[in-house]
């Protein structure tokens, strides 16, 4: 990767509450993911910790750390030890959680490399487990200019989850926007909230109406987080 594109992803820009919100976890979690206690070191090491800011990479990180975390509720320590195996097996990764999969640009590689002591844990079976990782795989893919898009979930965590929002760190400073534009869903969602009419803001940007309701739904979901 081209080094100005690295300082891209690796450039500090999201404040905690902010990565939150994005990744629909609760603001002490995510503060846990980032830095630990004590005795227990960060599970996701922050681009910057003074201020305390993620990059876009760490936010892509704390995204696959909420698949684990979700309704198989894995415990730390073994998200731990499944970290740990991951490094040793592909050491020259600086974010194994996403570098690699992409390296083979294959779900069964990164699915396969997981320790049966995460994936066992599974309430619903083991293939339960893969699908869910599966599924907040695919809403990280790489873009044309070798950075990556980041397509969060608005509604629900489910392979039906559309994809019309998007983060990329070139695009509008990494915040989000309408999917295949440069359109700030705050600033679309400010505009409703100022009661301009969904027709009327989808007609001014050339947009389908599911495009700014996706939008104002998005940064709804984040004050309601």
């Amino acid at each position: 990767m081209r080094p100005e594109l690295n300082e891209l992803l690796e450039l500090p820009i999201y404040g905690t509450v902010e990565a939150a919100r994005y990744v629909r976890v609760p603001y002490q979690t995510l503060r846990y993911w980032v830095k630990g206690s004590r005795s227990i070191p960060p599970l996701v090491k922050l681009a910057s910790e003074d201020p305390q800011r993620l990059s876009f990479m760490n936010l892509l990180e704390c995204h696959m750390l909420s698949a684990m975390r979700g309704p198989y509720n894995v415990r730390i320590p073994r998200v731990r030890r499944a970290l740990r195996t991951l490094e040793s097996q592909f050491p020259r990764q600086d974010h194994p959680l996403i570098d690699f999969r992409f390296l083979t640009d294959k779900t069964d590689l990164f699915l396969d490399r997981l320790p049966d002591e995460v994936i066992n844990l599974s309430r619903g079976g083991q293939f339960g487990f893969k699908e869910l990782i599966s599924t907040h795989l695919h809403r990280i893919e790489p873009d044309p200019k070798g950075l990556y898009n980041f397509y969060p979930f608005v509604e629900q965590r489910s392979q039906s989850e559309p994809r019309l929002i998007r983060m990329n760190p070139a695009v509008s400073f990494g915040r989000p926007v309408i999917a295949g534009t440069g359109i700030s869903t705050a600033v679309v969602a400010a505009r409703f909230h100022a009661r301009e009419t969904i027709s009327a803001l989808a007609e001014e940007y050339g947009r389908p109406h599911e495009e700014i309701e996706e939008a104002i739904r998005w940064e709804s979901k984040q004050f309601a987080a």
